[in-house]
């Protein structure tokens, strides 16, 4: 299967970078093996933002971590969303939450987590983490513990 077969833009031409928030650019393909559980992890070590109030850039390191159904996030498409937070205002918590909350709505996986690393201004960094699992599975409860436990 080709590219245009899975109904992916992005991968394999000219790179056209938003310079706002642009959850429209995500895409996915399907998951050749939706009966196996497996992890898919991302990792943004490049991740920035601006302070809603002050206009100052944030730099993150953005990881996100997945247990895909049906939907897998394709990686170009990712990278491209994750570059529209560049000129976006909003606090790390609310990055951090609405990527997931975007990723949660594309692909409906099973379980999706995502961690901000954001690097200090002011002597405080701040690491927001969300997670998700699918409401009526061993996933619900999944996150209910993961969270619990989250460090």
């Amino acid at each position: 299967m080709n590219r245009e077969e899975e109904g992916l833009k992005s991968l394999g031409s000219t790179t056209v970078y938003k310079t706002v928030y642009a959850p429209e650019v995500l895409e996915t393909f399907e998951n050749k093996h939706p009966e196996n559980d497996y992890w898919v992890r991302f990792n943004c070590p490049e991740f920035t933002s601006l302070c809603p109030i002050t206009g100052q850039p944030d730099f993150a390191e953005i990881r996100i971590a997945y247990v895909p159904d049906q939907k897998m996030v394709e990686s170009k498409s990712l990278k491209l969303y994750l570059f529209s937070f560049r000129n976006h205002g909003d606090f790390h918590e609310d990055c951090v939450n609405k990527i997931m909350k975007d990723l949660v709505c594309l692909m409906d996986p099973k379980y999706i987590e995502v961690t901000g690393l954001f690097t200090p201004r002011g002597g405080i960094s701040i690491y927001p983490y969300c997670n998700y699992g699918k409401p009526g599975t061993k996933y619900e409860e999944m996150a209910a513990t993961r969270f619990l436990n989250h460090q």
